[in-house]
């Protein structure tokens, strides 16, 4: 007999209840997703298709390489060589089996001792340590081919300066805020005109596929490499200036000494010299004074070679002739200030012209007096002094010049021989070349073009008319003549004229009785000046005088420069009564 089981009830039940749990939960993941999908599509979009553009594209900047400096014949005073950073993943390094085999390989190639190199390899809590900044390409070539685990390559760009020391002040230096970012020019020229030589980065898109490999590189925004500098200044002769430079440095130890040779004509600088030697490729390592361009950061006080210009003022003004005698007393005394000169003599009569030769503070003075404070103070400012010349070299002083306003009794009698003021040597350049360019001050120039474009000529504005050019000029040629305060810096043969200076320095609102500063600045030939020249002497030792000091290091600089620029001895007699207004400068 059949018979049929029927499922009780209760179990139905459970079975429904545990179908209707998993098919909510379902159904609650379901509507779980919806509303991430809805959340995700509709509010995290933007942000979500970002992340996913990062993961496949990469934006890169691409350096742009740093301009050239060069001088006006195309030689390379700096430049940017391609280098490598070398880096170290001291994780991997320190699981490799001999670490201090791979400092001792590595270490020579970059420039560190093995000590400096494992420390570096085996730094703790690091997965990147930098070894090396700006290592040769060369040098981390060999490293590549060593294929040692944990040590990689980052390619950057080494700042390079070929000659080292030459125009270093000038060149200036680079370096970045950290390492591994673009350098940018900390000093010199290098800062200046940093924007020009920059360039422009350009930048890169790269799209990559689910692996990281590259798939499609295209630029977005082209490189555009920094433009070269040209400057007006000559390397051969550079070379030589420093090299005379050395020389006054081991005779008599200064503390700064520097050299300026200038183009009349044009105002181009053909030369600035600084001394002591700064090495351009290891700034790091020099004195922070010795970087210092003593050319244009240098203010002190002129001394006797600041009489060219009371003269010149005096002559323009009517007030005196190159023949115009005055009587020099022994001293004089300005309540209780005792002006004297550098030797001692009794009452005599100087001529404008001997008081030049001669180098007569007593004369400055008398010369001053009768030209008055009003005009001399104008002719003070009318050459220059009191504000930058303008040369396109950063940290250029302007001096201290008195006001008239300011001027008081002592003052007509220490300011018409160059004491009680301040210049820097480029000003006294730059008013030294208006005597020899006929009267004509200019902006001396140190840039002959950026990029090929060249930098126009100042035009300059008249100071002093041609005719009182050339009496100075030719009342200056008696300082280089037999009884001049430099006779020992002519060069037979050679029209010269110029100036002595030897200036005590002012310590503690005192005049040092030890503490000198020596010059002279010189032109040749003096009847069509094509070089002037002023070497600048701070605090000598042993020696004092600008006669003795900066003069014979003119003369060691006329005597290179006259041949190799072309200059011709003048016919006899010489000095010359006529001398040749169309001989031009012969520029290599």
């Amino acid at each position: 007999m059949a018979t049929t089981t029927r499922r009780p009830p209760r179990t139905l039940d459970a079975i429904d209840r545990r179908v209707g749990i998993l098919f909510g939960l379902f159904m609650l993941l379901l509507v779980g997703a919806v509303a991430r999908a809805a959340y995700l599509g509709l509010f995290r979009a933007r942000s979500l298709q970002v992340a996913a553009t990062r993961q496949q594209v990469a934006i890169e900047p691409v350096p742009a390489t740093r301009g050239m400096i060069t001088d006006r014949s195309g030689v390379v005073l700096a430049l940017s060589e391609a280098a490598d950073e070398v880096v170290a993943d001291p994780y991997l390094v320190i699981g490799h089996d001999q670490p201090a085999k791979v400092a001792a390989q590595i270490a020579p190639l970059l420039g560190l001792s093995a000590t400096q190199t494992l420390a570096g390899l085996t730094a703790a809590h690091t997965g990147y340590k930098v070894l090396a900044y700006d290592v040769p390409a060369a040098n981390a070539t060999r490293i590549a081919t060593m294929r040692i685990d944990g040590i990689s390559l980052v390619p950057v760009e080494q700042r390079v300066y070929p000659r080292n020391t030459l125009a270093a002040q000038v060149l200036g230096w680079v370096g970045s805020n950290r390492p591994g970012l673009a350098e940018t020019g900390r000093g010199g020229l290098e800062y200046l005109f940093n924007s020009a030589l920059s360039g422009r980065a350009g930048v890169r898109r790269t799209v990559n596929d689910a692996v990281g490999q590259a798939i499609a590189t295209r630029m977005t925004r082209p490189v555009v490499n920094g433009r070269t500098i040209q400057l007006t200044i000559s390397a051969p002769l550079q070379a030589e200036v420093e090299q005379v430079l050395a020389g006054v440095g081991a005779e008599w130890h200064p503390k700064a000494a520097t050299a300026i040779v200038i183009n009349p004509d044009s105002s181009q600088i053909l030369a600035l010299a600084n001394w002591p030697p700064v090495n351009a490729n290891d700034i790091g390592a020099t004195p922070i004074d010795d970087t210092e361009d003593y050319g244009v950061g240098f203010s002190y006080e002129p001394g006797s070679t600041f009489k060219a210009f009371t003269v010149s003022g005096a002559l323009e003004d009517g007030l005196v002739t190159p023949q115009t005698a005055f009587d020099v007393p022994p001293y004089l005394d300005a309540y209780g200030h005792i002006v004297t000169d550098a030797e001692s003599h009794g009452y005599e009569t100087l001529t404008v012209g001997q008081i030049l030769k001669y180098s007569s503070n007593i004369g400055a003075v008398l010369i001053g007096q009768r030209m008055g404070a009003t005009n001399f103070s104008q002719w003070v400012t009318r050459f220059g002094f009191g504000r930058p010349t303008g040369v396109a070299l950063p940290g250029e002083q302007q001096g201290v010049i008195r006001p008239l306003d300011r001027y008081d009794g002592v003052s007509m009698y220490n300011f018409p021989f160059g004491q009680g003021q301040a210049v820097t040597p480029m000003q006294m350049v730059a008013g030294y070349s208006a005597i020899a360019d006929g009267g004509i001050l200019r902006t001396p120039q140190i840039i002959e073009s950026v990029g090929g474009a060249p930098v126009r000529e100042p035009h300059g504005t008249r100071v002093i008319s041609a005719t009182v050019a050339a009496e100075v000029r030719d009342m200056l040629r008696g300082v280089l003549n037999d009884g001049g305060t430099a006779s020992n810096a002519w060069i037979k043969g050679y029209d010269m004229a110029g100036k002595t200076g030897t200036a005590q320095i002012a310590v503690n609102g005192n005049y040092s009785s030890t503490e000198y500063v020596a010059s002279f600045i010189g032109m040749v030939p003096a009847s069509n000046p094509k070089l002037v020249i002023a070497v600048v002497v701070d605090q000598p030792q042993g020696e004092i005088y600008g006669g003795s000091v900066a003069a014979p290091a003119f003369q060691k600089i006329v005597g290179w420069a006259v041949p190799y620029f072309g200059i011709d001895p003048c016919p006899a007699p010489c000095p010359p009564t006529a001398y040749n207004p169309t001989a031009s400068l012969s520029l290599p």
